[in-house]
């Protein structure tokens, strides 16, 4: 507990949490995304092969030439793009088609492109087509505007009730502080965690920004407050036992942090091990997922114990103790907050 000190290095955490999240929110906005199929539209073509070695000039120039073919008559493919599965017989193409163009026409020119591909590759390296994937343009618009919905109203929710679960937690301190901490910790967690896999797909392509992604700050969002309401509840615990009459706010978040801390961390451990299982020897295909949950889970603890306790310190350490106020009118169990 003397080593990491949450309370009293408050401010060399606060600096590292700042850093990571300005420097996530900088390549969120102004680095080049690495955006899945079904974030874009286009479609996306999946081969693998056994005796072929992989040779990623040949397979895009090879690509780029079936597209070429295809634009003979027009703007009809504005861009294809390659990439090798890490650590697999597999690679992938992807195409992003014009989108002015007539959906019956711009379905024949996708059709054509994938079978043109799947010939070609077939007959000069022997390479098979295992999965293909479309998607329109209707599709990723409702995609990313549900995506922002839906992230947003989730925080929004867990915040209101953050606010109800710890109304009336001490008398000098209003759910409110519990519900913006909870808030600015969500919003830190979802964003460096973005940074961080944003910066891996920048070197592996495989790993992109898609409905899967998506789900994972979701998932993330659940893991993040779970750990941050334990720790939470354990303060509002130790501020009705020790509050106004042995012990200062300072000795009360330290002495919840350390009673929690063993159990944040052995559980966090047990879910990154799990996902690190899946990441290397599970399906390729939520490859990305595991990885943004991986994240989540390091980032998540991190601000649970620097983050959140130290800032509801921060918010109230010139306020005098007073005695804890009980809500006479709820039950038992309405009480409960995990």
């Amino acid at each position: 507990m003397m080593n990491i000190d949450p309370i009293g290095k408050r401010k060399l955490y606060f600096i590292i949490s700042w850093v990571l999240f300005i420097l996530s929110a900088f390549m969120i906005f102004f680095w080049n995304l690495n955006l899945g199929i079904d974030m874009t539209g286009g479609t996306q073509s999946e081969f693998t092969y056994s005796d072929y070695t992989y040779n990623a000039e040949e397979i895009t120039q090879e690509s780029e030439t079936i597209a070429w073919h295809r634009n003979i008559s027009g703007n009809v493919i504005n861009s294809v793009s390659t990439y090798k599965i890490t650590w697999e017989n597999m690679f992938v193409v992807e195409a992003w088609f014009n989108k002015n163009i007539d959906d019956k026409e711009l379905e024949e020119h996708k059709i054509f492109f994938r079978n043109e591909l799947e010939s070609n590759f077939k007959n000069i390296w022997d390479i098979e087509l295992s999965k293909y994937t479309n998607i329109g343009a209707s599709f990723w618009d409702y995609i990313k505007q549900t995506a922002k919905l839906t992230l947003l109203i989730a925080i929004v929710a867990i915040t209101v009730y953050i606010a109800y679960a710890f109304s009336w937690a001490a008398g000098w301190i209003s759910s409110l502080s519990f519900a913006a901490i909870t808030l600015v910790t969500l919003f830190h967690d979802v964003v460096i965690s973005s940074g961080f896999y944003i910066l891996v797909s920048n070197f592996f392509p495989e790993f992109q920004i898609d409905t899967f992604f998506i789900t994972a700050l979701l998932t993330i969002l659940w893991y993040s407050i779970n750990d941050t309401i334990v720790i939470f509840d354990r303060i509002r615990s130790n501020l009705k036992e020790f509050g106004w009459k042995t012990k200062d706010l300072k000795e009360i978040i330290e002495i919840s942090i350390s009673e929690s801390m063993t159990r944040s961390i052995y559980t966090s451990l047990t879910l990154a091990f799990v996902l690190l299982c899946i990441f290397l020897l599970g399906p390729d295909s939520i490859s990305g997922f595991t990885l943004t949950m991986l994240f989540g889970t390091i980032i998540g603890t991190f601000s649970s114990i620097f983050i959140a306790s130290p800032l509801l310190y921060e918010f109230h350490k010139e306020s005098a103790i007073s005695e804890y106020i009980k809500r006479e009118d709820l039950s038992e169990e309405d009480k409960m907050v995990v």
